[in-house]
């Protein structure tokens, strides 16, 4: 069974890490702004040598254990189940499409309509509510 530090326990975890094993711990995504990505993924971490003065282990980046655990704790010895690793490949949100299977043909009315709302939408003075300020030819 994996054990668990809360960020109460920080100087428990402190004692009780090891060189060189990895450690997990749950972070919490944005879903407003990656409405794709799972609301909850975990990060690795490896503590590889000690802070010269408080001898807490420490991650080659210098964060300290003591501080990972009171910041993004809890922490885990093993990798959370269910969760997925934030390093590894995203949801696939739609299927793949075979070679030669898009049968999405445009005619000629629906190109032109594009065509339309991209020069529609590209010149800023004909962009709904976004009137430009005539430049003065001395500035």
């Amino acid at each position: 069974m994996p054990r668990t530090w809360k960020p109460s326990d920080a100087k428990r975890f402190c004692r009780d890490v090891q060189l060189g094993k990895t450690y997990y711990y749950v972070q919490n995504m944005a879903t407003n702004i990656a409405p794709y990505e799972d609301s909850k993924t975990y990060s690795e971490v490896v503590f590889t040598d000690y802070l010269p003065f408080t001898k807490n282990p420490c991650t080659d980046g210098g964060y300290s254990a003591h501080t990972l655990c009171q910041n993004f704790g809890p922490m885990y010895d093993a990798p959370p189940r269910g969760l997925r690793n934030l390093d590894g490949p995203a949801p696939q949100v739609a299927g793949p499409l075979g070679h030669g299977e898009y049968r999405g043909y445009l005619d000629d009315a629906e190109l032109r309509g594009l065509e339309k709302h991209v020069k529609n939408g590209s010149d800023p003075h004909t962009r709904p509510g976004g009137k430009t300020k005539k430049r003065s030819r001395f500035f």
